[in-house]
């Protein structure tokens, strides 16, 4: 029988079709000659594989977890590795992989597709909570009006008090300054100093600048009106840039290029002043004079597209939409869209595609009910999990990733079934004429407010919400063969359930309970049927719950001092679907990452980036420093452990610099998950405002 190994390689397509292979501390990335020829769905069910990641340019990923660097030198190892292929001759690291890509190496020539949409996705993603919270207060305003506390809040001609004017600042704040916002993530995505492009963009937001109307002329531009003046007898249209997009995003896209020559051409010992000096010198003019006003058209004329199909049918634009969005957002094409709605409240005073998009959205928190349905009653720990916290993640805050990367893509089988709700929700809303809304909000239960025809909206959302679930529980959302293995499990867990409980005098397991930064056995035995448990009153306390005979509970200490938040935050779908495993991120305060409890050094990579440890008490954990930190080769951490190490509670492992890896562009976010969890009944991450390595974060039960 052969080795998973083997089967991943034959899987692929075989070592000749393995132009390159390296890993990182979750992830096989091959980079192969020809990617059409592999069937995710095999390669999904080779025993060990996690899940399966294509990408453009014929690059894939294979998610194993903790063990990918046993499975790695496995497949080097391999007969057939080592006989010629370039695999085989020498694997080159991921960054070597990524540079070759990008130098012009066997990518695809639609590989840009792919940087595209990860410009687009990292330009907007980090700001996706300022835009639901400034759309929580936009519900607010919404609700105020229609119950006739105050007036229309969104026509500036209608009077407000200066309390409620106060009010209706708190949204304003972040809209009219989204563009800088905007310029600060995009041009850290291209390389350059986000702060530089902060500035560059900021001079079209100046009051200074927008006084220059008063001095301009009428221009007609496009069939537009617009006010010119001219500066050293160029002209200079003058726009108000609050809350456009396309403008810094064109900015930062020039910027970037631009910063990359510099850094070229000036010595290294002047970069740190003539770089950003010389940037700014060419930039400043050419957003004012030239990028920023073709990104306002640009944007003017997209609005102005799908206006036309709106107003030529609005019952068919309320079907499109929809139908469309499940295939845009993976894409991230529907950052472009939620830009064309700011720009139609800014310009018509309303927008006509957010509620056929809420249809889409709620069709997609349905398909998501549905599959957590299923996974209660097949009893799934692990999918329960994945599905609460989506469906959360949705109706509270009306965003879709967690339900898309951590489910839907993952069982193509979803897709469908959620399709069925977004047709019937579009169908609904055309039917009763479309709908408005005179603010950008994430389509969620708090957000229905914010529509001009509620009851319509509601019917629409709750049709698209409950035929997707409904139909996710009829055809399932697995294949025949896994719920032949849900099914399995089930009976499994049923028969432990009935299984009579023995009257010999028996041990039971201990439990443990957090001491410290490392988790320490409590004695609970079983001395006969109906005796009490002799444990330790005091430890008991602080494992916070007592166990049940049988079970056991790890309290998993922070390795961190920070702040603890759901893995559903971590910025890499892989880490944040809990495809890797169940734990806990750690936004770190400090610099130095510790061993959380007594174990043994499994991985530890020369770049420092991840840790694999095997822990006394059983849990398998990766703590992954940061996201993409491979790409830094080891710059900005400092080593102190050695993969084979035994260590102690509160041992350092790796100082990193925080400084070097923001500036890098990658997240400080640190994954901490327990990669075995198949092996226990339940993994909880414990999120928090303030963790120490004293601080439980993750209590893992066994069965």
């Amino acid at each position: 029988m052969s080795s998973p190994a083997a089967e991943i390689v034959k899987a692929v397509g075989g070592p000749g079709n393995i132009a390159s292979l390296t890993h990182c501390a979750t992830r096989l990335r091959f980079q192969l000659v020809d990617g059409s020829v592999v069937n995710t769905p095999t390669v999904e069910q080779i025993p060990g594989v996690m899940g399966a990641v294509p990408q453009s340019g014929d690059r894939y990923q294979v998610v194993i977890g903790g063990a990918v660097t046993t499975v790695f030198n496995e497949i080097m190892d391999l007969p057939e590795m080592t006989g010629g292929s370039s695999a085989g001759s020498g694997a080159k690291t991921d960054a070597e992989i990524k540079a070759a890509a990008r130098s012009g190496g066997p990518r695809g020539k639609f590989s840009w597709l792919d940087s595209f949409f990860e410009f687009l996705s990292d330009s907007f993603r980090p700001i996706i909570g300022a835009l639901l919270g400034a759309s929580l207060f936009i519900t607010f305003m919404s609700l105020m009006a229609t119950t006739g506390v105050i007036g229309n809040w969104a026509d500036p001609r209608v009077p407000l008090s200066p309390s409620w004017q106060f009010v209706n600042l708190t949204w304003k704040t972040v809209f009219y300054f989204l563009p800088l916002m905007v310029a600060y993530n995009a041009s850290k995505k291209v390389g350059a100093d986000p702060w530089v492009g902060f500035a560059i963009m900021a001079i079209v937001m100046l009051p200074g600048f927008s006084a220059l109307k008063s001095v301009a002329e009428s221009a007609t531009i496009a069939g537009s009106t617009v006010s010119v003046v001219h500066v050293f007898g160029a002209p200079l249209t003058i726009f108000d840039y609050g809350s456009q997009v396309f403008p810094p995003l064109l900015m930062a896209a020039v910027l970037g290029p631009l910063w990359k020559g510099l850094k070229k051409i000036v010595p290294e010992n002047l970069q740190l002043i003539f770089v950003p000096f010389l940037a700014m010198l060419i930039m400043l003019p050419l957003t004012a004079f030239v990028i920023g006003p073709i990104g306002v058209y640009a944007g003017a004329y997209l609005a102005k597209g799908l206006s036309a199909v709106n107003n030529l049918s609005p019952f068919i634009f309320a079907i499109v939409i929809p139908l469309v969005y499940p295939f845009m957002v993976p894409l991230g094409l529907h950052w472009p869209i939620n830009a064309i709605m700011l720009l139609n409240i800014q310009t018509l005073g309303y927008d006509f595609i957010q509620g056929p998009m809420g249809a889409w959205n709620f069709a997609c928190f349905g398909a998501t009910a549905g599959v957590l349905v299923l996974a209660v009653r097949d009893k799934d720990p692990t999918m329960r999990q994945t599905a609460t916290g989506a469906l959360v993640a949705g109706l509270v805050g009306g965003i879709s990733e967690p339900s898309l990367y951590g489910i839907h893509l993952r069982y193509k089988r979803v897709y469908p079934s959620m399709l069925v709700g977004c047709l019937l929700g579009g169908v609904i809303i055309g039917i009763g004429g479309g709908l408005h809304t005179s603010a950008f909000v994430f389509t969620s239960l708090l957000t229905i407010p914010a529509f001009n025809k509620i009851p319509l909206y509601c019917i629409a959302i709750g049709a698209a919400f409950f035929a997707s679930m409904a139909m996710v529980i009829i055809r399932d959302y697995r294949t025949a063969e896994q719920k032949a293995e849900a099914l399995a499990t089930k009976n499994a867990a049923a028969a432990a359930d009935s299984a009579p409980a023995s009257t010999a005098p028996v041990s039971a397991p201990a439990t443990t309970a957090a001491v410290g930064s490392t988790a320490t056995p409590v004695s609970t035995d079983v001395t006969g049927p109906g005796s009490a448990p002799a444990a330790s009153g005091e430890a008991a306390a602080s494992s916070g719950a007592a166990s049940e005979a049988g079970s056991r509970t790890f309290a998993i200490t922070s390795p961190l001092v920070g702040r603890a938040l759901p893995i559903t935050e971590i910025p890499d779908p892989v880490f944040s679907t809990g495809v890797v495993g169940q734990g806990i991120a750690i936004e770190p305060e400090g610099d130095t990452v510790y061993a959380p409890a007594d174990g043994t050094v499994v991985t530890a990579p020369d770049s420092g980036h991840a840790f694999g440890l095997k822990l006394d008490n059983g849990v398998e954990l990766l703590i992954h420093v940061g996201v993409d930190t491979v790409e830094l080769g080891g710059k900005g951490f400092d080593v102190k452990v050695s993969a084979g190490d035994t260590v102690t509670a509160g041992q350092p492992l790796v100082v990193f610099d925080k400084k070097v890896i923001a500036d890098a562009g990658y997240s400080n976010i640190t994954p901490v998950l327990v990669t075995n969890g198949f092996a226990f009944a339940k993994v909880t991450g414990i999120p928090a405002d303030h963790v120490d390595t004293s601080t439980e974060v993750i209590s893992v039960t066994t069965s």
